[in-house]
């Protein structure tokens, strides 16, 4: 296997484009080189099979999706509050947004993963470590609700975005019914009082 991490980094970034662009299905060794700008067989020198590749991309979406804790800093010096959570949700759907094509690859995955059980754990793990971290982060900055805020929260905007993504003229047609959109979500996972 090849060991240029740039590299490998940019043929998970095709992956990840692809996987947004064409679904599961078009997620081949030959697509990946196609996107990265690479020559044929590139690709095949950085991962063992489909699976490795699958599994690899999954990784690389969550890094890119990852907040830079510096963006949120200053909301975290404000005193604990549903303002704050609230704050907190639009600077996630923001990003979410900006990584449009890293969601709809995950989304890829997650379907992809009800057909590989290898993948189902290795994803089932990692997004399960994911919200336990957005738990223990919530109760540790004192931010207002317990474990089940953060699951409905989670629960709430992950069905807004996949709406908003697939089919953002039912709901999410303009960035301020978005923005309203989590507003009402945080409102009735965190009651005033």
């Amino acid at each position: 296997m090849a060991r240029n991490p740039e590299r490998r980094t940019a043929l998970l970034d095709a992956a990840i484009e692809v996987l947004a662009a064409e679904g599961a299905r078009g997620l081949t060794f030959r697509a990946v080189d196609a996107r990265a700008g690479v020559p044929t067989g590139t690709a095949s020198n950085y991962f063992a099979d489909r699976d490795a590749l699958l599994a690899q991309t999954a990784v690389r979406v969550h890094e890119r999706m990852t907040p830079d804790i510096t963006a949120i800093t200053g909301l975290l010096t404000q005193e604990p509050s549903r303002a704050v959570v609230t704050g907190l949700m639009h600077d996630l759907v923001r990003r979410m947004v900006a990584e449009r094509s890293g969601y709809l690859a995950m989304l890829e995955l997650k379907l992809e993963a009800t057909r590989r059980p290898a993948l189902r754990e290795s994803l089932s793990r990692t997004v399960r470590d994911d919200l336990d971290a957005n738990v223990r982060f919530h109760l540790a900055t004192g931010l207002p609700g317990d474990e089940d805020t953060v699951r409905v929260l989670y629960l709430g905007l992950t069905g807004l975005l996949i709406e908003h993504f697939t089919l953002p003229d039912v709901l999410t047609g303009t960035p301020e019914a978005l923005d309203a959109l989590v507003e009402t979500v945080v409102e009735r996972a965190l009651p005033s009082g």
